[in-house]
């Protein structure tokens, strides 16, 4: 008989259940792993600026001209409204600025074109928001479009 029947030895666990908490660690710190590097965005190397050669000014200027013509007989046949033509003239004008330089200024506010290196786009585009936004009466197309045609004329 044994002297104190109330002490038992610790119990042995057996080898498989230390290597299935192994391997199960192991396998949650390879899924957080595998999601952390996977939702990272991957490094692209810095690439020397891609040449782009200069657009033809004289081509661009002449088919954007052409455009603001257009624009303004629409007006004039009442195909376009006259707040429709203001925008139309706008676009044009910062689409012609974003063909020359490549700055995307189309989706700038007048503020940002201001910041931006493009003055005659800004100074144009300031004089056609009141035809753009502004209250009734409008101004005429003609006035915005003979802006436009200046923007376009102007530019170097």
């Amino acid at each position: 008989m044994q002297a104190d029947p109330g002490i038992y030895a610790p119990l042995q666990y057996s080898q498989p259940w230390l290597w299935s908490g192994l391997a199960l660690l192991a396998v949650v710190l390879g899924w957080y792993t595998f999601v952390f590097l996977g939702t990272r965005k991957p490094r692209v190397p810095e690439q020397a600026p891609r040449f782009t050669p200069r657009p033809d000014l004289a081509g661009l200027k002449e088919a954007y001209l052409q455009r603001i013509d257009a624009v303004t007989a629409n007006a004039a046949a009442g195909l376009l409204t006259a707040r429709e033509s203001h925008q139309e003239l706008s676009l044009l004008v910062r689409r012609f600025a974003r063909a020359v330089t490549g700055i995307d200024a189309p989706r700038m506010t007048l503020a940002e074109l201001h910041g931006h290196p493009l003055p005659p786009v800004a100074e144009a585009v300031r004089r056609i928001y009141p035809g753009e936004f502004g209250l009734e009466p409008l101004p005429p197309v003609a006035q915005s479009a003979e802006t436009a045609r200046q923007a376009v004329w102007q530019w170097n």
